[in-house]
Order: structure tokens, then sequence, then C-alpha cells
């Protein structure tokens, strides 16, 4: 998942209901190893729409006498089951439309619910069964339905599943929980006029609009995706395509051409074989609430990163590394989710060190580690969810722990243990014999750890994992701050020119001279942030100054890249620079991205009269386009209702 969507954070635990196993559920006695999926989408006039499934789960039992004669599934209120049934081994006596089983849905969490079906008997060890599960969905919180108006065509609606953390068992019943791995097949029948594609590692158009998917390598079940949509491709290099509404598709042909293949070459020199095929990249919907999701072969981004120059490409380094870290070894709970996300934070900083050199990766490392003193400065450094081992309690929503922690204090014991290793080539190779070793696999911390000391073994005779103040166990257990930070001095070549160039903005009487002798054209996208984020901080500026800044930088002021409108929009409004407001409303009318949204409105709210209208005329007028969480987040800074869970 992009690093950088962080929701409105929320600890109180969900209600529960008996006794809950940890959250997510276990498989129990269970391993899946085959789902095949058939469905049939359709839209309504208005609101959700409805998606008819028949799951079929091949299952072997893999030990004696652990959950008697009964079956549970991971569900959730908004899936109707309407049969479960055991089909017969295939090519065996008995009926092919399986024996039906009693199956009933039982309250589990606020986040979902247990399906319970009842076996004839309890199964042995080493037991294959074949499942069949008849169920509706509609609207739960992992099927999202779209209205044309919040498309980019305006035209027709559009359906997106998106699974992480446990929103899958509103999709389609399952274990959902990352520790259980399997691969899964689909048939998808759409409407005529619509296309269907899934994070899969085949893909085929049949006839009456029906599309056939296969996956061949076991994933966890967040990572199944769908969208059904008016959508389009194009070829951008031998690999990868990318995927998007007819009016989007030839910019983000332009803008991603020839450049996901140069990303994955050096993710392969680095970390090993790429092993899902393709790698395609779909743009979603404006109203996209994420920056990124990784689902394999098909990673979903938002439309945002489509800048028009290529500012905004590197972005996509950190869903294309979880193709080793995340996807191909995964945390087996959520409470160690920086085994996906620290060590995908490391990955994408190793290829980006590569492709554009040590001084600007240092310099994004920088911002992401302002982003983590943030974090830790509104919750305490002392909150239990800065740890990297977070305990999630029955009942609580994994969604709800999401935090900068997993990613930069996550990369930062990364990092430290490469610091311990010393060597960086010795490191990389590292690397790529723990996604070799646990490939496909689902791991925790202490599996990760116990490879680490084995693969050094001069390192273990040292005694690296407890060393004062360094313990791997203080690492996982206690939260606070890193006790290591790397060091990220060479991002200074690039940092002071644009601390240097925010002071002069700054000052009562502008040296026009020193000024205009900055030539930034040639800084990227990090470098500008930088600089932007240090105009902020110093804002508001003596009269007329951010004027003079905005005829001088037409590059920021009229930048259509995403993460320098955002800052030139926050900067318009802390300077009060009324002529630019138009710029504020058309960002926000252009896309619902919450990590552009939440600000900007913050912003409005907390500053003048004439900001607080802008806020309340925007809002009434985009509502419609948002996504109902984003809209909800809104509300709440507006003031215009409580938010809802």
């Amino acid at each position: 998942m992009d690093p950088r969507w962080i929701p409105p954070i929320d600890f109180s635990p969900s209600p529960t209901h008996g006794t809950p196993r940890e959250s997510p559920h276990d498989a129990g006695p269970w391993s899946l190893r085959h789902l095949h999926l058939d469905l049939r989408v359709s839209f309504a006039a208005a609101g959700a729409g409805r998606l008819q499934g028949r799951a079929r789960l091949e299952l072997r039992c893999e030990r004696d006498g652990a959950g008697g004669a009964e079956l549970r599934l991971d569900a959730h209120p908004a899936l109707a089951v309407s049969r479960a049934a055991l089909l017969p081994p295939p090519g065996g006596p008995g009926d092919a439309a399986g024996q039906a089983l009693p199956v009933e849905s039982r309250p589990f969490a606020s986040y979902g619910s247990a399906l319970h079906i009842a076996l004839p008997q309890a199964p042995r060890a080493g037991q294959l069964l074949t499942l069949l599960i008849d169920y509706e969905a509609g609207e739960g919180p992992g099927v999202c339905w779209l209205s044309p108006e919040q498309t980019a065509g305006k035209q027709k609606p559009y359906m997106y599943t998106q699974g992480q953390a446990v929103l899958n068992r509103s999709f389609f019943p399952c274990f959902d929980t990352p520790s259980v791995k399997f691969t899964y097949s689909a048939t998808v029948k759409v409407p005529e006029g619509f296309t269907a594609v899934m994070s899969a590692t085949s893909w085929e158009k049949q006839k009456d609009n029906t599309f056939v998917f296969k996956m061949s390598q076991p994933i966890p079940s967040y990572l199944i995706a769908l969208v059904v949509g008016d959508i389009v491709s194009a070829d951008v290099g031998p690999r990868s395509r990318v995927w998007a509404e007819p009016c989007l598709i030839e910019a983000a042909k332009k803008e991603y051409d020839g450049v996901i293949e140069e990303f994955l070459v050096v993710g392969e020199k680095l970390f090993g074989p790429y092993v899902w095929g393709r790698y395609d990249i779909l743009f979603m919907p404006p109203s996209f609430p994420f920056g990124g999701m990784e689902n394999p072969c098909l990673t979903f981004v938002t439309p945002c990163l489509l800048a028009g120059d290529r500012s905004l490409v590197d972005v996509i380094i950190h869903e294309i590394s979880h193709s080793w870290f995340g996807n191909l070894v995964t945390n087996a709970t959520w409470g160690e989710f920086w085994l996906n996300e620290g060590f995908t934070m490391y990955a994408q900083r190793r290829i980006s060190t590569e492709v554009y050199g040590l001084p600007y990766t240092c310099l994004e490392a920088a911002t992401g580690r302002a982003l983590l003193r943030q974090h830790m400065d509104a919750t305490g450094e002392d909150h239990p969810l800065n740890k990297l081992r977070v305990v999630i309690e029955p009942g609580v929503n994994p969604d709800d722990t999401y935090n900068e922690t997993p990613y930069e204090k996550g990369y930062c014991f990364v990092s430290y243990l490469a610091h311990l290793v010393g060597n960086q080539s010795k490191f990389d190779a590292f690397l790529q014999a723990y996604v070799n070793r646990f490939k496909f696999q689902s791991i925790t911390a202490d599996d990760t750890l116990g490879f680490f000391l084995e693969y050094f073994p001069e390192l273990k005779e040292k005694g690296v994992d407890s060393i004062p103040g360094f313990e791997f166990d203080r690492w996982l257990n206690t939260p606070g701050w890193p006790p290591y930070l790397p060091d990220l001095s060479p991002g200074q070549q690039l940092m002071r020119p644009a601390e240097e160039l925010a002071e002069l903005w700054a000052a009562d009487s502008l040296n026009m001279e020193a000024i205009e002798a900055v030539d930034i054209m040639g800084w990227r996208t990090y470098q500008l942030v930088y600089f932007l984020d240090q105009v902020l901080q110093k804002s508001p500026l003596p009269e007329g100054n951010v004027k003079r800044l905005s005829k001088m930088y037409p590059k920021i002021s009229k930048a259509q890249n995403a993460e320098l409108r955002l800052r030139w929009c926050q900067i318009v409004l802390k300077n009060n620079l009324e002529a630019e407001y138009s710029k504020v409303k058309d960002f926000l009318h252009s896309q619902g991205k919450q990590k552009y949204t939440l600000p900007l409105y913050r912003a409005m709210w907390g500053g003048s009269e004439a900001t607080r209208a802008l806020a309340m005329e925007t809002f009434s007028a985009t509502a419609p386009q948002l996504h109902v969480n984003v809209q909800n987040y809104v509300k709440k800074i507006l003031g215009l209702a409580a938010a809802e869970a």
C-alpha cells in the first residue's frame, strides 16, 4: 500500500461477540489449495450494484481432531450466503451439485462476521474436501461501486475491490488472513460495454462478455482484486501495459512508456527473479482515495501520478518493490506489517539509489523521516502502535492500526541490519537469499531475524541481536523513535540549496540577484517538494513575496504534478493569496485522493472567512465525486457531521 495514505486513527477496539480468535481469523486445521470464483457483476441505476458469486474452495485438513466437524470462514454482513455444499471427489460417486451443508453466519466483530459450516464428520489429517458456496455481495467495505460522476469519463459506472487488510471477506468467503496462501482462478461475466481485469497471471476474454482469469502463484486473500469498468489498455514495455479509462489512456501510455521495465530490471538485479509474469498498472478513477495498491500483476494507482512530465513515475517503485517484499514474502499477521512495508521501503530506496543516485534517495528518505517524526509527535512516542510488533487485540480492525511506523521505523530496522553487515553488496546478497528462502510463504519477524543470524554466523557469534540499546527485542517490542537512523547526509547537497532559496524568499526585502542566480529547472520532484515545505514553514511570507514567487516559477505555480500542487495550494492558503484560490478549487475538483484532499480542507477551515467559504463551496460541488470515507472525513473537518466509522 502507498506509504503516504495514513487514515485518521481511531484506536478503540470494535465490539466482539463470543470469544473470537486472533483477528483476523486463522485457518484452524485447514490449508486452502485453490479458490475458484464464478462471478456475475451487474450495475444499478444508482448506488451499489450486485455481485452474484459462487466460490469453490479446495481444502486440505492438516491435522486430526482440530476444529471438530465444523469449518469457519471469514465473511461479512453485506455478503449473503444462500447455500453451501460438499462436492464429491473428482470421478467419485455422488450428486454433482454436492451434499448441502448447514451454514450459519454469526457476529464476529464490527469489520466482519464468521461463517460456520457444519461438515458431515470431523475430517482426518490429509483429507481433501471441495466446498461450494453460493452468495451475493453488494455494499460491503471491500466492494466499491462508483457512479459515473466519480469516474474520469463521467459516462459509465465503475466497480473495484480493495482487499487490504481484512476487507475481501465482503467480496468472497475466505480465510481472510495473510497467513494463508493459495492459487486462484475466476470467471467474471460483466455487462456489455464493460471490461473486467483482475490481479492474475493470465487473462482471457470469452464470448458473452465473460472474462477468465488464473493466478498460478499462491497469494493471500487480500491480494485478490477485481475491477469492472469502461477501461482499455496500451503496451508500455515487454511485460507491462497500462490500463485506464479511454480519456486517460494516451496520457498513461506517454507517462509510463519504457519506465516500468527499467525499474523491474534493477529490482531483479538486486532481489532476484520477478516471478509474476506481467507487471501492469491500472490508473483508477480520480475518486480512488489511495496512492497505490500492490495487487500482483496489476498494481492499482491514483491518476494523480499522471503529471504530464514523468516527474512522479518514481512513486511506482514502491509498488514494484512489493513484488518481492509483501507479495512474495508476506507478513503472517498484520501485527508485523513492517515485514511487508519496512523491507519494501528499503527495497524502494535501493532501486531509487541505483536509478537516481544516493543524494536524491536520501532526500526522499528525509521526507519520510519527517513524516515519522510528525506521526510520533502527534501520538506520543510511547504509543503502543509505535513499535514494530503490534499486539492487535481480538475485535480490533487491523486497518485501525495503520500508521507511519511499520514503513519508516521498519526501514530504519532493515537499514540497521545492513549497517551490522557493513557491506552493501553482502547485504544485497542476503536479501536475495531471504526472498529465495521464504518465497510464497507467510512468515514472522522471528523467521526473518533467525535467518539473518543463520546467514551471518559471525554476527550471531558476536551477539548482535543483544547489543545494549539496539537489541532486536527492543526494536520489535518497545515503542518509540528508532534506536538507529541511517545516514542521510548525502541528501544535504540537494537540501542546502533548497533551504537557502527558501530563506531568500522569506526575507523582508527580496534579493532578486541572489534568487535569479539559482536555477531550479533541473530540480527533481523531491527537491522542489523540500523547497516548498521550507517556504510553507516560513509562511506567511512578507506581503507580495508569494505573488512574485508564483510569477517567477511557473514550473511550480502551474505544475500538474500533484505533490507540487498540494504544497502550492497550502502556500496560497497560508498566505491568503486570493488571486490563486481558484487553483485550490481546481485541484480539489480534479482528484479525490485522501492524502491531498484532507490537508487542504484543514488549511481552509483553519484560515480566514474567505477560505472557510471556499471550503464549503468546493465541498458542496465535489462531494458526489469523493469516496464515501473521504466525504465523511471532510464533513468532520467542516463540522457538518460526525465522521462515520
